[in-house]
């Protein structure tokens, strides 16, 4: 294991969690020493409870309670982590050493640790204010083109680097929480200043820390505030307004409504309660959460649940929230262009679901192959059916996409237009208004050819016009694409998965035209999400 910036990082999770102060092992469960289930429950937070879940009962990943995992045996379980699945799971191979692979496969069948709840007074105990509200600048201090900036997560250092769009120059590593899941920053100006939209960031960490990022402050000072609203969390959004912004809990399961000036908490809402079946869940994570541009309201993504919350922030006393059931498990999703209509993965249904913002219900259920995960998503314009959105997907190499503009286009709104088959699973696809050409990655298949390769797919054509191959380092695979603010360039992500603490990743730039190699962006640590400023802000897909 690592004795870095990772296990500290994770610490104030993993040692919050109770055991009774003994390993509570489950019947036939291979035995553990006390020091062996730490070890293994931060290893487990790092990289498995995103989708198993914190108490293990499954989500985009399988249940791994005892009852499931003590069945299949120690052997399976160590193949099984090392090699991965066909149905999605990575392979730790090079992510983990064969001792912490060993030490998991026998962990997970002993019981979950229960991790403790979050009080909003714990979470005003761990505010920190680096530059008062008072002391912002009133214009940007470095003279750069910060619309064209972009925000690059650094995973498991626990950092953001800053990118100048137009020089390709790193001008920051910002400290944020551990391994950065998103940055939003308030993406509809309905009020706020035009000269300042889009000035103000906000990173949620895997860590549940919430991180103010200012891109007006010179690169020492970008880090204004944080605080800490759970243990464990993915998604961030910003009221339309500029007001507040709102942080979902993996755990605790709930969201948290905070001051965007002083990131102080203000209210919160548990997300607990019955799903689509009817049965009670204790563990309903907030997975995406969005500001809707048509209303002054977030849409977030009730994950267990399977349903979909309409919350309006127009009067913070007295929430209002619309429960729409949808299906299980929701993940990501992005709006069509139109901003009314929110389309997200609900990926153990292999179906995107469609939610209409304005009023404030489900609209369709489409059915895709094996767990759509379109990231931030992508809307373009396909000869045959008009506007349409796209997805790939965990389990299987395939980019689907389908009608969604049921205004001009009312027949093929909704269905599956058309789909393309790739050489393996992926989690993101990327356009832009300006671009001939869809990207998609395949980021999980465990061929490193494939893992390490990009698929450019023609819109008018529909085919794919080139395969991308990044890297051939070992260890390393090509993740997650975003295009400059006025679609020229492209860049994509070499992730080092196992050197992840180590400065030697790099985004690749092409040119959005030719397809080709325009430089190396390096010295980054294991770089995943890039955020453009001027196309998140303004909704470029």
């Amino acid at each position: 294991m690592k004795k870095t910036l990772i296990g500290l990082i994770a610490i104030t999770f993993a040692v919050g969690m109770s055991f009774g102060g003994a390993v509570h092992a489950a019947k036939k469960a291979p035995k553990l020493t006390s020091a062996e289930f730490e070890s293994s429950k931060k290893t487990y937070f790092q990289h498995c409870a995103g989708c198993h879940g914190v108490l293990r009962k499954g989500a985009t990943g399988k249940s791994l309670m005892p009852k499931d995992t003590i069945k299949k045996g120690t052997k399976r379980l160590t193949r099984i982590i090392t090699l991965g699945t066909e149905g999605g799971m990575n392979n730790y191979n090079d992510i983990l050493t064969k001792k912490e692979i060993a030490l998991m496969a026998r962990y997970i069948q002993h019981e979950p640790p229960i991790p403790p709840e979050m009080s909003m007074a714990l979470m005003k105990k761990r505010m920190k204010t680096f530059v008062q509200p008072g002391d912002y600048p009133t214009k940007p201090l470095h003279g750069r083109n910060w619309e064209n900036f972009f925000l690059v997560i650094e995973r498991d250092v626990g950092k953001v680097a800053v990118i100048d769009g137009d020089t390709h120059e790193i001008i920051a590593h910002i400290p944020t929480g551990y391994a950065v899941h998103v940055l939003k920053s308030n993406e509809h100006n309905k009020v706020l200043d035009a000269e300042t939209h889009g000035r103000f960031w906000y990173t949620m960490g895997r860590d549940g820390k919430l991180t103010k990022i200012d891109l007006w402050q010179t690169p020492d000072k970008m880090r204004v505030a944080e605080v800490q609203v759970a243990y464990d969390a993915r998604d961030v959004a910003v009221s339309g307004d500029g007001k507040y912004v709102i942080g979902g809990g993996y755990w605790p399961p709930h969201f948290v409504i905070v001051d965007a000036a002083t990131m102080t908490p203000i209210k919160v809402v548990s997300t607990r309660g019955v799903n689509v079946d009817g049965e009670y869940v204790n563990e309903s994570r907030v997975a995406a959460i969005y500001d809707t541009p048509l209303k002054t309201s977030w849409i977030v993504a009730a994950k267990e649940l399977g349903q979909m919350w309409q919350v309006d922030y127009s009067d913070i006393d007295n929430l209002k929230i619309v429960q729409m059931d949808t299906a299980k498990f929701l993940h990501d999703g992005f709006f069509d262009p139109t901003g009314r209509y929110f389309q997200i993965a609900a990926n153990a249904s292999n179906k995107m679901v469609v939610v209409d913002t304005v009023a404030e219900k489900r609209v369709a259920m489409i059915d895709t192959d094996k767990k759509p995960h379109p990231g931030p998503g992508a809307n373009w314009i396909d000869p045959e059916c008009g506007p349409v959105g796209g997805t790939p997907h965990l389990g299987v190499g395939k980019m689907t996409a389908w009608g969604n503009d049921p205004e001009d286009n009312e027949d093929n709104a909704w269905k599956i237009c058309y789909e393309v088959e790739t050489d393996g699973p992926g989690v993101f696809i990327r356009t832009h208004p300006e671009s001939d050409y869809v990207w998609v990655d395949q980021t999980l298949h465990p061929e490193p050819e494939v893992q390490q390769s990009i698929k450019v797919i023609d819109k008018k054509t529909r085919k794919i016009v080139k395969t991308i191959r990044l890297t051939k380092k070992k260890g390393y695979a090509a993740v997650h694409m975003e295009f400059n603010k006025d679609g020229s360039e492209v860049w994509v992500s070499i992730w080092n998965r196992s050197d992840s603490l180590k400065a030697n990743g790099a985004i690749v730039v092409f040119d959005a035209k030719t397809l080709k190699e325009k430089t190396r962006i390096k010295g980054l640590y294991a770089p995943t999400g890039k955020f453009n400023v001027y196309n998140r802000i303004n909704h470029v897909t």
